[in-house]
């Protein structure tokens, strides 16, 4: 049985949405359509693939196995169809929050380099302040981030959800609760924090870091919890299955910006489909 590729597409929609009706709305579909279409891979599987609640959709082992799979089988795909049009050529500088290259964008420009030999591609992971001065100063061609930091108006924009991360067996109703940070500038801490206090959870903050790998660690050694994109997660992670002991988290949004002068330059045009079939 072959995996078909707008089913893949449903079902990696749906685990960086974070639930089936905001994954039907990106795909302009109806959430009926797209849960049967989710229903089919798992039917072609042989086993579930998402855990459905009512705050919204996690991944069973299944579908953590599945997903990084998926992802470059739909990228190889998008890029197979730029192959079959014409040869890419020249250098496209881009710039990648850490969050996103930390997970599977890394491999999908990977593959893309190895089928276009002739171009180069030169990536960047910075903070907001230093990405939107990379821009500015012709380093890059897209750079992908929190939109406050770009300097005019995203091309395009998308909302991922976050998701509390702890360790397992962590008590998540440890009082005050220990939070893993993100330093300063960081745009998603305040959101995360007004959520906290909004919901009358008292915090702490035990650890910062500058980068993912420290958070990450941090969160794994059980020193507290995190606000994760869920493409972050990895197995020796839990991610909250409800809002019981934790509040709901806010979604965040990406935005992409493409430089002037770049329209129509075919390396630019491809790795820009890359980046939307990913996030």
């Amino acid at each position: 049985m072959d995996l078909e590729t707008g089913l893949l597409r449903a079902f990696v929609t749906a685990v960086r949405a974070g639930s089936i009706s905001r994954a039907a709305a990106a795909l302009e579909q109806t959430q009926p359509a797209l849960s049967q279409q989710i229903r089919r891979l798992e039917r072609t599987v042989g086993r579930p693939l998402l855990h459905r609640t009512s705050s919204g959709v996690t991944l069973t082992p299944a579908g953590e196995t599945l997903l990084p799979y998926a992802e470059r089988i739909l990228a190889l795909s998008a890029q197979a169809l730029t192959d079959a049009r014409h040869m890419l050529t020249g250098h496209c500088g881009i710039g990648l929050i850490e969050d996103l290259a930390a997970a599977r964008l890394p491999q999908a420009l990977a593959d893309f380099a190895g089928v276009h030999p002739d171009a180069t591609l030169e990536v960047i992971s910075v903070s907001g302040p230093a990405m939107r001065h990379a821009f500015e100063s012709g380093r890059l061609d897209l750079a992908l981030c929190d939109p406050t930091y770009l300097p005019e108006p995203p091309r395009w924009s998308v909302r991922l959800p976050l998701t509390w991360a702890f360790a397992p067996g962590f008590d998540t109703r440890t009082d005050p609760l220990p939070l893993v940070l993100f330093s300063q500038p960081c745009r998603w801490r305040a959101p995360v924090l007004d959520t906290l206090d909004a919901a009358g959870r008292r915090w702490r903050v035990v650890f910062e870091s500058t980068g993912l790998a420290g958070v990450l660690a941090a969160v794994r050694a059980g020193l507290g919890v995190a606000a994760l994109l869920p493409a972050n997660l990895d197995a020796d992670l839990t991610a909250a299955a409800d809002t019981a002991r934790l509040p709901a988290l806010p979604d965040v949004e990406l935005g992409l910006i493409r430089r002037s002068g770049t329209e129509g330059d075919p390396l630019v045009d491809a790795v820009e489909a890359v980046l939307r079939g990913l996030v």
